[in-house]
């Protein structure tokens, strides 16, 4: 039985969109019929291909969706339902028309004899390889119920360290923005009124204050100027930086800074961690499963450094030896992976690794904000210092004439 997307007017006139599951379009029509419907469009649901960013689950669907997704499709799979009816009752449940029509899809193709994983390609950006791979795995294992609830976890986790960073962000970023638009504010139109004051006086005016009139002449007349000139600038980095030798160069020199290069470092090897411990944990291959947790990782100075050792692993080195040699993991980590693969508990060292790096990658994103926020306050208090003394400074220069 097939998934059939529609359009048809209900008996108000009213158009009506959904999916409806049937043998063949025409019986699509006839039940559309039987609903009070009339059919104005009926066609097979099809994947529609929405690329999201690289390491994303794409724009297909979020990972909030995706994460109860895949804890309702564990859940029914776990209660020994086949998949096919796991799938229904999962598009049953969904409050979204796109999802409903996803997971019909996904169905029909599994009806018709396709493995779950296969049928989930054709919608990589809802779905990435990862997700893909690890329910292979568990397919193959016979495991699939706690495979997709090790899934959901990893969805959730990774949500919610994506939300922690945002947050944490999110202070410092108003911050700045309030700081640069107060200054700008005070240049342009509170500084002007005050000083003209001095300068309709005709008396000599010190250094400081011409220098403040300057600047704020110049934020007036071309501000905006430089507002769009700032904004091009960052289009124009956008749109080199998807040059991927270019964006390699710029990695690079992320990764060469001394605290955002600390920070991308540990953000990219807890991405590959916590990737890699999922992966393993459910039966994929080592030697696959790098190759896949390489793609997740942002930097591509970092990605180019660990396909290459997932090929020497490829060729018999220890996994150890291999991340050892790209320079980019940090001894504690590499000390847990050598532990875990000298006692044959490889999958629960990753595990353990993945979360000492995403409490590391906590630790130095709570100490960038902390130096942040200072420094905001301080350029603030220079800023405002700076405009009180050049406003002060003719005002005590009128007074020693007075007197």
């Amino acid at each position: 039985m097939a998934a059939f997307e529609y359009k048809a007017l209900d008996p108000r006139g009213h158009e009506q969109k959904g999916v409806i599951e049937a043998d063949s379009g025409r019986q699509a029509r006839q039940l559309l019929r039987e609903r009070q419907l009339a059919p104005l469009d009926v066609k097979p649901a099809r994947a529609r291909e929405e690329r999201g960013p690289s390491g994303s689950f794409g724009k297909g669907l979020s990972a909030r969706d995706l994460a109860l997704v895949t804890r309702q499709l564990s859940t029914l799979v776990q209660a020994a339902l086949p998949i096919e009816e796991a799938l229904r009752a999962a598009a049953a449940q969904a409050t979204s028309q796109k999802i409903k029509s996803m997971l019909l899809a996904v169905r029909a193709r599994v009806t018709e004899g396709h493995t779950l994983a296969a049928s989930l390609a054709a919608y990589p950006s809802a779905f990435p390889e990862l997700y893909r791979a690890t329910v292979s795995a568990g397919e193959h294992a016979g495991h699939l119920g706690p495979v997709l609830d090790q899934l959901a976890d990893y969805t959730d986790q990774r949500q919610q360290s994506r939300q922690k960073i945002q947050l944490a962000l999110l202070y410092p970023i108003i911050l700045m923005v309030a700081s640069l638009t107060i200054v700008g504010f005070l240049l342009g139109y509170v500084v002007p009124d005050v000083v003209r004051v001095f300068i309709d006086s005709g008396q000599a005016l010190p250094a400081l204050t011409s220098g403040l009139i300057a600047v704020s002449d110049l934020v007036k007349a071309w501000g905006w100027l430089l507002v769009l000139t700032t904004a091009g600038v960052l289009l124009g980095m956008r749109q080199l930086l998807r040059d991927p030798a270019r964006q390699r160069r710029w990695h690079g020199f992320i990764l060469r800074l001394p605290l955002i290069g600390r920070l991308s470092r540990a953000t990219n090897t807890a991405r590959f961690a916590s990737t890699l411990a999922i992966l393993t944990r459910s039966g994929v291959p080592l030697v696959e499963a790098l190759a896949i947790a390489a793609a997740v990782i942002g930097n591509l100075r970092i990605r180019d450094k660990v396909v290459e050792a997932a090929q020497k692993v490829r060729e018999g080195r220890s996994l150890t030896r291999a991340l050892e040699g790209t320079g980019e993991f940090p001894p504690m980590m590499l000390h847990m992976i050598a532990s875990g693969e000298k006692s044959g508990e490889l999958e629960q060292m990753l595990a353990r690794t993945a979360r000492n790096q995403e409490n590391d990658l906590a630790a130095q994103i709570a100490l960038l904000v902390g130096l942040f926020e200072p420094f905001m306050l301080v350029f603030m208090g220079a800023v405002v210092l700076v405009i009180v003394l050049a406003i002060l400074m003719p005002i005590l220069s009128l007074n020693q004439l007075v007197g």
